[in-house]
Order: C-alpha cells, then sequence, then structure tokens
C-alpha cells in the first residue's frame, strides 16, 4: 500500500502529525500497536494542557485528537511494526507492507519495572503501572506508589479515591514533582511519604501481600503489608525496532535534530522518543507539528 507519510505511532505527537499532514492533503496513515492516544489514556485530570481551563480528562483528550485527525483523512491501522527498510522506504508490520514518501516516528515511551523477582508474575495480581486502570480494585485498601514525578504523585493522589491508605515510596528526601502537586499531596490526609526508601522485594504467590523496603541511609529493611503496587519510575523508549534504521543515543532516544529530522532524510520522529529534556503532552504536540511541518517541506523540496 502507497502512502504519502506514515506515521507509526497514535499519541499526541502522532495524532498532531496526522493532523497536519492530512490538512496538507498528504496520504497520510497512523499505525498504532495498542490504543490511540498513547500515555494520554492512562492519566487522569490533565491541568496544565492549554484550552482546558477546568482540565481535562486525558482519555477524552486523546479522542478529540483521533477524531480531529479522522476529519482531515487520516487513516489508522492497529497492526505491529515489524521493521522500517530505509533503502526502499518501506514499513513492514505484522498485517501488510506499506511504501510512502515520509515516515515520521512517533513511538513514546513504555514504564519502566523495578526489575524486581515476581514483578512480571504479580503484574496484574497487585502490582500496576496505571493507577487510572487498576486504582478501582483497591477500593478500601492498602497501597503504595513507587517514584516521585509528577506521574508518581498525579497518581497517589488518584488512588485517594479508593485506597484507605497511599505510601508513596521516594529514594530521596524530596519529591520531583511541580510545587503545586506536592502540596496537594502531602495535604491529603490518606497520603504518606516513606523517605529515602526503595523497595527490595515483593511478597506473594497468587497475589501480592507485602512488600520489603530499604532505607537507602541506614541499610535497614521492614516489611510493609498492602494490596497494590503501582510503579512509575520513569520510561523506556519505545525504539528497539528502530535501532539498525536511525542514530539512536545510549539510552535508547532516538537523535533528531531541531526540525525533528533524523540523521535518514525521509525519516523524522516525535514526542517521548527522541531525546529532549521536557516531556508534557504539550512538548509532544510541538514535537508533532515539527515533525510534519519538516516531513511537508521535505516533499515539496
Amino acid at each position: 500500500m502507497e502512502k504519502d507519510v506514515i506515521i507509526i505511532g497514535g499519541g499526541p505527537a502522532g495524532l498532531t502529525a496526522a493532523i497536519y499532514c492530512s490538512r496538507a492533503m498528504l496520504k497520510t496513515v497512523v499505525i498504532e500497536e495498542q490504543s490511540v492516544g498513547g500515555q494520554m489514556v492512562f492519566t487522569t485530570d490533565i491541568e496544565n494542557y492549554p484550552g482546558f481551563p477546568d482540565g481535562v480528562m486525558g482519555p477524552e483528550l486523546g479522542g478529540l485528537m483521533e477524531k480531529q485527525a479522522k476529519r482531515f483523512g487520516t487513516e489508522i491501522v492497529y497492526e505491529t511494526i515489524k521493521f522500517v527498510d530505509k533503502n526502499n522506504k518501506k514499513v513492514v508490520t505484522d498485517r501488510n507492507e506499506y511504501s510512502c514518501k515520509a515516515l515520521i516516528i512517533a513511538t513514546g515511551a513504555s514504564p519502566m519495572k523495578l526489575g524486581l523477582e515476581k514483578e512480571v508474575e504479580l503484574t496484574g495480581k497487585g502490582v500496576s503501572y496505571c493507577a487510572t486502570c487498576d486504582g478501582a480494585f483497591f477500593r478500601d485498601q492498602i497501597v503504595a506508589v513507587v517514584g516521585g514525578g509528577n506521574t508518581a504523585i498525579e497518581e497517589a493522589i488518584f488512588l485517594t479515591n479508593f485506597a484507605s491508605n497511599v505510601y508513596i515510596i521516594h529514594r530521596r528526601d524530596k519529591f520531583r514533582a511541580e510545587k503545586y502537586l506536592q502540596e496537594k499531596a502531602l495535604k491529603n490526609e490518606k497520603i504518606k511519604p516513606l523517605w529515602n526508601k526503595v523497595v527490595t522485594k515483593l511478597h506473594g504467590d497468587d497475589s501480592l501481600s507485602a512488600i520489603t523496603i530499604k532505607d537507602v541511609l541506614t541499610g535497614k529493611e521492614e516489611t510493609v503489608n498492602l494490596s497494590g503496587l503501582f510503579i512509575f519510575v520513569g520510561y523506556k523508549p519505545r525504539t528497539e525496532v528502530f535501532k539498525d534504521v536511525v542514530d539512536i543515543d545510549e539510552a535508547g532516544y532516538i537523535v533528531a535534530n531541531e526540525f525533528r529530522q533524523t540523521n535518514v532524510d525521509w525519516i523524522f520522529a516525535a514526542g517521548d522518543c527522541v531525546k529532549k529534556p521536557y516531556k508534557q503532552i504539550a512538548t509532544a504536540v510541538g514535537d508533532g507539528c515539527t515533525a510534519a511541518m519538516s516531513a511537508i517541506a521535505y516533499l515539496e523540496s
């Protein structure tokens, strides 16, 4: 199947790129592996995206972006990328083979794991990486959140709608989240920070029953009984399939210039899969716009 532009990834960067490319009358397809919206799907109240003074739910914002892209003619397919043939400008999925004139990679990033024994086995059985998805399963139960950034604090606050108590386990003595979120969390009676702590062990067979935490200053360990552990310790870029296609740095992020062009002239990249200082919906949207306009300029040159 021949397209003008192929966009891999249906998060805010990919959908924004699709809006611009389709509006420029280019035959555009978005190839998404899971669900359109990216990390927005797993986000509750978004209060810092312009145009929504009262905030907006992540799934709602993702749905609006999808609707807008389709309005201009964007095609969205749900397929898994197998490889990119950079010499012949082809993208091969588990279902089809596409040829294109320009490619925009916007695959985002996936939640990082702690790397503990039983973490994989207990995922979905007490261990989770999405409070929005699983929070309601822990009504009136004790849970913990691992992390100290914006996502961790936002999800901890969200979990207080269900859980009886929410521990926030952080390896430092202060959070990295925005001050507004920190204050909101620390004022919540259900939230209790566990400073200078890391999780070292998960307990439970059929479901999570407790965790062991260690004080990073003293080395002392203790067991905390709980039913849910929500892990938000960062993200890993989803770029493995592109490692022999474009330049990727040591952390796995795609290297792209200010025009979001990679070292391959017809391939562009945008969003959380790109090496950049800030990862926000607003910056992803900006990236998608830049990548699309650069791809349009490339096709017109």
